[in-house]
């Protein structure tokens, strides 16, 4: 018996000295999140997203336990940053412009401002975040950014300039359509799972998208061109939010883990894009189709017809209050960087 509590009295020594302490936080049962994320589990932002929640589960040494609820299957898309704020999940992964006019801020991220790839998208939206912070976000805690690679013309036949692209009907969405229209062709607004159908039997002659959809939706089998239009290359930018009072409630060492997991992982979504962009680059030319690259005047034009999108984004957040010049001043500065 007394050989028993010296070696109980031992192992409390050790536990105080740190001799013995765990790797990371300890809790006295699991904390246990669910995550909403739009995306579908093959996607790579999603694979992306589950690897931050497996590291997150690690660096706890299992204290935090993150159920993940892909395809939206737990909040639709449009309604998973509400989701978050009511607590139907304890985290959201979608985009802003789903929900467009509530995030005025965070629409600068969007415009046509020449994203040149993903890692830069991503990366400028968390700077941007960072310095301004904007009070639209603040309802919830927010964990990173992430934004998708330029977004390009897919057509059926060959645009190499504007003339070739007038009248084109032309799948787009949300600000892509603003896009598209002032570029002189008819935007059709439509979600990617109807893109390939609406392509095949010539409902729409082209669609606006990121590279990656050519492998990932499998567009590349029913377009036959790409036009590289990187001057005017958009973005979306999208969230990954807790809830506030779930956060709050974190112990600090776990909510030191959550920033620094999350920071680590701009990186990794931003290279996933990176990636995804790269295997639909492949695909498409594997198919026999062709990439276009736009003269420095084809592209100079395109850059000042698209500015007027721009310009009135300026003159709209002016109007809430805004400082839209800076705001896209910034961005620019970020992605020339």
């Amino acid at each position: 018996m007394r050989k028993q509590l010296t070696i109980v009295a031992l192992v409390v020594l050790a536990l105080a000295c740190g001799v013995l302490a765990p790797a990371g936080p300890v809790n006295a049962a699991p904390i246990k999140l669910t995550y909403s994320i739009f995306f579908p589990p093959s996607h790579g932002q999603c694979q992306a997203a589950m690897a931050w929640a497996e590291e997150i589960a690690k660096r706890t040494n299992g204290a935090v336990q993150i159920d993940v609820f892909p395809t939206g299957t737990l909040t639709k898309p449009n309604q998973c940053f509400d989701g978050v704020v009511n607590g139907i999940s304890d985290l959201g992964f979608s985009v802003f412009a789903y929900t467009r006019g509530r995030f005025p801020a965070m629409e600068a991220l969007d415009l046509p401002l020449g994203y040149p790839d993903g890692m830069t998208a991503t990366r400028a939206a968390n700077a941007f975040y960072r310095k301004y912070q904007p009070e639209e976000l603040s309802q919830v805690k927010l964990l990173y950014l992430t934004a998708h690679g330029p977004g390009l013309l897919h057509t059926q036949k060959p645009v190499h300039n504007r003339a070739e692209l007038a009248g084109l009907k032309i799948r787009a969405t949300g600000l892509s359509a603003k896009i598209v229209e002032a570029l002189g062709a008819v935007p059709v607004a439509m979600s990617q799972n109807e893109a390939y159908e609406a392509l095949q039997k010539g409902v729409v002659e082209g669609t606006f998208t990121p590279i990656e959809t050519l492998k990932g939706w499998k567009q590349a089998e029913v377009i036959k061109s790409t036009t590289n239009c990187k001057r005017v290359g958009y973005t979306t930018a999208m969230f990954v939010v807790m809830n506030r009072d779930k956060w709050n409630s974190l112990p600090a060492d776990v909510q030191k883990v959550f920033e620094e997991v999350s920071a680590e992982w701009i990186d990794v979504h931003g290279a996933a894009w990176d990636a995804d962009d790269k295997a639909g680059r492949e695909y498409t030319l594997s198919l026999g189709n062709q990439i276009i690259e736009l003269t420095p005047e084809e592209s100079t034009a395109w850059r000042a017809a698209v500015k007027p999108i721009i310009d009135n984004y300026v003159e709209t957040a002016k109007s809430k209050g805004l400082p839209g010049d800076e705001y896209v001043a910034t961005l620019e500065a970020l992605i020339a960087k």
